[in-house]
């Protein structure tokens, strides 16, 4: 795989200073294509306020004039190419290692940021505790940390629209196969729901990151 730049520090958005952060678990938020890292921050008012949430900005640029950034291209040939979901997902990693150190990490993504958190889970099972993905997807081949997740089965939380047709319906379908063997998945169809996130889903959210935090530390949910 080629080189894939790294996540620029000076731009990511915490809930917290660094004086409160201490061994505070930390929910790392990927947003999707053409976005940045102030839009999913402004769901941290939804969110447990036990968890320190970061909000990161993706690498790459997408092509002249869509505005934002990107976690790997999705136009053209190698549009939606594992490999290199697999190089966005190293990127995070990197980052987690740099900035949170041995604290708890959980990732929330949207759309080709939730493919990216899901890949990274994939990339390094040990790294990350559980992943929340909204409309986003399974990307498709073979990582060796596959074999672990089946075994180990994290707790997953797959939420998606049913009116959402931006996510192509083949990798709807090989996610939904997917994601039943190498996770321990909860999540829902929003009838209605188009490529975005709805307050149901929103509290739904809250439900599955509220029972991770029973679940580490039953004194310390928020």
């Amino acid at each position: 795989m080629s080189a894939h730049p790294s996540l620029d520090p000076s731009v990511v958005r915490w809930s917290v200073p660094p004086s409160e952060r201490g061994d505070r678990p930390v929910l790392l938020l990927l947003h999707g294509y053409g976005s940045d890292e102030h839009d999913l921050f402004g769901l941290a008012p939804y969110l447990p306020e036990r968890f320190v949430v970061a909000s990161v900005r993706a690498p790459l640029a997408p092509p002249w004039p869509m505005p934002g950034a990107s976690w790997y291209p999705i136009e053209g040939l190698d549009g939606r190419d594992p490999d290199a979901v697999t190089l966005a997902a190293r990127a995070v990693l990197a980052w987690v290692r740099d900035a949170v150190g041995d604290a708890p990490v959980g990732l929330l993504g949207f759309s080709q940021g939730g493919a990216v958190a899901l890949q990274t889970l994939r990339a390094d099972p040990d790294a990350v505790s559980f992943a929340v993905v909204l409309a986003g997807y399974a990307a498709g081949g073979e990582l060796p940390g596959d074999a672990v997740l089946a075994a180990r089965r994290p707790p997953v939380f797959w939420g998606r629209g049913a009116a959402d047709d931006v996510i192509p319906a083949a990798l709807v379908d090989a996610t939904a196969q997917w994601l039943p063997v190498h996770s321990e998945l909860s999540g829902r169809v929003y009838p209605g729901l188009t490529h975005s996130i709805s307050q149901d889903e929103l509290d739904d959210v809250r439900a599955f990151l509220d029972a991770r935090l029973a679940l580490a530390s039953p004194s310390s949910t928020g």
